[in-house]
This record gives structure tokens, C-alpha cells and sequence, in this order.
């Protein structure tokens, strides 16, 4: 069995040796204009341009050289691959996950559990110093930065954000210690 790599020097085949040098001459081109359709998938556009030069040594003799331009055939063929890729993903089905009616038989249950969620977050709140609380409202509650946070309650910046740190850390645990973490 004759095994070669498509970039190594010596090639088994004139065949080869055309296709090595096509990939050569027009690859780099062609895998920038396939990226470019594909948005920038780096992987499909590989595949695209794998496909692309099978179908060139399967259809064209690319070993004899004959007149017929092949860069504009070769990209012709790489875009409608694209195109093809493309429709056959639009034209597959919508995938679910789960059992839409097993979650309408639930929603019921997600207001009873949001209520209770809020009634923890509560209870986790005032488990908090009135310093690190008072940090939480000004900052993300009030939905200020840090800075406008600090100039509200009159204190330093960094004072503003050690609080909040701490303060989240101490939310974290408290709702951890109540099963909700």
C-alpha cells in the first residue's frame, strides 16, 4: 500500500504531485474565501476545502495540465458546498430537548419556588453586616459602578468594592448553609 502525505516532496504519482501543487498555488486563497462565507468557522471551512480538492482529483485530471482553468472551477465548487451545507441544516427539523408538557405540568410549581427562592435571598440578606448590605444596594441593586456607589455613601472606592466582595462571599455561603447554593 502506497501511502503519501499531499505536502511531502516527493510524490508517488504525477497525479499527486498536480494535486500538492494545485493546494499550493490556490489553497490558501480558496480556504480564506471559504472562511469568509462561513463567518469564520475555522473547522467547517478545513472540511469545505478537504471536500473541495477531493472532488477536484476525483473529477478534473489535474496531472495533465490541460487548458482548462481550474482556480475559478474550484472555487465555484467550494461555494456550493457552502450553499449545500447551509440548506441541508436549514432544512433539517427544530431539535427539542425534554417534554414541553412536562414543563407546563411544572409552571405552577416555578411561582411556589421562585417565592420561596426570594423568601431565602431574604433571610441570606439579613444574615449580611448592615455595611455589606448597604455595599449590595448601592452597588448592584442601584445598578451604579463602583465609583458611584462610593460617592453616594461617602467612602472610598476600594472600601465600596472590598464590601461587596465580602458581601457576596457571605451570600454565597449563607445560601449554601440553606440549600440553595
Amino acid at each position: 500500500m502506497n501511502v503519501t502525505v499531499i505536502g511531502s516532496a516527493t510524490a508517488a504519482s504525477p497525479e499527486e504531485r498536480a494535486l500538492r501543487d494545485l493546494y499550493l498555488e490556490h489553497g490558501p486563497a480558496l480556504y480564506s474565501y471559504v472562511l469568509r462565507m462561513l463567518g469564520g468557522d475555522t473547522y467547517r471551512a478545513e472540511d469545505i476545502l478537504q471536500e473541495t480538492l477531493l472532488r477536484c482529483w476525483n473529477k478534473q485530471n489535474v496531472a495533465d495540465g490541460e487548458g482548462m482553468a481550474v482556480r475559478p472551477w474550484m472555487f465555484r465548487v467550494a461555494r456550493n458546498l457552502v450553499i449545500d451545507a447551509h440548506r441541508t441544516r436549514m432544512a433539517r427539523p427544530l431539535e427539542i430537548n425534554g417534554n414541553p408538557w412536562l414543563d407546563d405540568m411544572c409552571a405552577e410549581a416555578d411561582d411556589i419556588d421562585r417565592m420561596l427562592s426570594s423568601v431565602v435571598v431574604q433571610d441570606a440578606l439579613r444574615s449580611l453586616t448592615p455595611a455589606h448590605r448597604e455595599a449590595l444596594r448601592a452597588t448592584i441593586f442601584a445598578d451604579r459602578t463602583t465609583q458611584q456607589a462610593a460617592e453616594a455613601l461617602g467612602v472610598p472606592q476600594g472600601t465600596v468594592k472590598s464590601r461587596v466582595y465580602y458581601a457576596l462571599r457571605s451570600l454565597k455561603s449563607a445560601l449554601a448553609e440553606s440549600g440553595m447554593g
